[in-house]
């Protein structure tokens, strides 16, 4: 009997032994925070490295990692996500993780394809086909996305800076992705002049589509770019006539005892998604940012700090939210997509939200991530870093990523960590410019 229950053992062992990798756990426990922040960082990248659209080089707008999910855009580039990707390959560069020759022949690859891409008035569209025609994002936005286009601008200036005190031929790339800047027309976007930029441009239906940029949400880096631009500038009163409302942006309101300056658009509860604190941010330094409105360095750090203080608090008791599970932004939901955020609840946690907010939340983010990592594991880790969304209440844990979501993790992460994203950007001559004919004041505009 004993022999037999030795034997049994044995054999159990041996399958534990001989049991294929993915039925293993591949959490590594015990790290160091810099360990963890490092293969965060690092596994997250690859999104936009092996996972890149192989035409282009860039960014997909999705990725579901098994087939229960139909997926029939695998192959479709997301213009914004390409803008946070190739930033993360500057990153990726500088931490060793590729060689520099490579994330060049890399990003060479990226802006060859953009130059003979299809562009309404110098803006790229939301999505773009592997023959780089303009996919229709909607019925109505089927031509230029300004928006999509100011994100895509600010990682290409982040690269331009960053090659261009290289060897000559970086210098080159260098000198082709000012070309691409310079050809945005974003005084064309304010629809015959107005004191207003416009989101959409279509071809086939013109300005139908109706939709002014104004604040506040994730859209103010469309305005320093405009401003910034050496040949398609708008005045400042686009900015604070249209932007700013007139001054209507401007509000005075305390949440958790946290206060916020700027009135965020359709946010009753008094902030929006997280991911209005960092699509802006990613190049756009707002350490020691103020303007007239708000102090934006303060008003980000207490957008993220309100959101966990909500999960916290929990009020409609969802599974999991705690002080290791924070941050409510824009992604999959358990019902298609939302942009989760106090007033829109669904008991959806997306890790991009906590860890994009390592900048301004460093100790709380890295609790969320230690407890993501060790503790929920490969239920919500993969190939490329956390996937998208999860929901404990739901018992949801999809296999999928967003492109979108991707980008700012690693981009926020490494800004959190050297800075380097945001050095770099802060360094262009025509975004100190930009900052300063809109009234903004910063370290980096003597």
């Amino acid at each position: 009997m004993q022999a037999a229950s030795s034997l049994i053992c044995f054999y159990l062992l041996l399958l534990i032994s001989i049991a294929p990798a993915h039925a293993q756990s591949r959490v590594k426990k015990r790290l160091t925070d810099t360990q963890l922040l490092d293969l965060i960082e690092r596994q997250t990248f690859q999104y936009f490295w092996d996972g890149a659209e192989p035409t282009s080089g860039l960014a997909r707008e999705r990725y579901h990692v098994d087939g229960e999910y139909p997926q029939n855009d695998k192959d479709v580039v997301a213009t914004g996500a390409a803008g946070f990707g190739v930033m993360s390959i500057v990153a990726s560069i500088d931490r060793h993780y590729i060689t520099r020759k490579a994330g060049f022949e890399r990003l060479k690859k990226a802006v060859s394809f953009l130059e003979r891409t299809e562009r309404l008035h110098g803006a790229w569209s939301h999505w773009i086909l592997p023959d780089g025609k303009a996919k229709p994002f909607g019925k109505e936005d089927d031509g230029g996305d300004l928006v999509e286009t100011a994100y895509l601008a600010q990682g290409l200036l982040t690269v331009r800076q960053y090659f261009r005190n290289g060897n000559a031929a970086e210098k080159q790339l260098a000198a082709r992705i000012d070309k691409l800047y310079q050809g945005i027309e974003w005084d064309w976007y304010r629809n015959g002049g107005k004191n207003v930029l416009y989101w959409h441009w279509s071809p086939t239906v013109g300005w139908k589509k109706n939709f002014p940029l104004e604040g506040y949400n994730e859209c103010l880096i469309t305005y320093i770019m405009a401003a910034a631009s050496p040949t398609h500038t708008i005045p400042a009163e686009v900015y604070h006539q249209g932007w700013a409302r007139s001054g209507k942006i401007d509000t005075n309101r305390s949440v958790y005892g946290y206060k916020i300056r700027l009135k965020h658009n359709g946010a009753p509860f008094g902030v929006g998604p997280l991911f209005w604190a960092q699509y802006s941010y990613l190049g756009l330094n707002p350490k020691g940012l103020t303007d007239r409105y708000a102090d934006y360095w303060t008003e980000n750090k207490n957008h993220a700090l309100i959101h966990r203080a909500y999960c916290i608090e929990n009020p409609k008791n969802f599974k999991g939210y705690g002080a290791d599970c924070w941050g409510l932004t824009a992604s999959y939901s358990v019902n298609g997509y939302a942009a989760h955020n106090p007033s829109e609840d669904l008991g959806v946690i997306a890790p991009t939200a906590a860890l994009a907010s390592y900048p301004y939340t460093p100790a709380y983010s890295l609790k969320v991530m230690r407890h993501l990592y060790e503790d929920l594991g490969d239920k919500v880790w993969g190939k490329y870093g956390f996937y998208d969304a999860f929901s404990e209440t739901a018992n949801w844990y999809p296999k999928r990523y967003l492109g979108i979501d991707q980008g700012p993790i690693v981009v926020m992460i490494e800004n959190g960590r050297s800075g380097l994203l945001w050095k770099l950007f802060m360094s262009c001559p025509e975004v100190k410019a930009g900052l300063k004919k809109l009234g903004f004041n910063s370290p980096y505009i003597k």
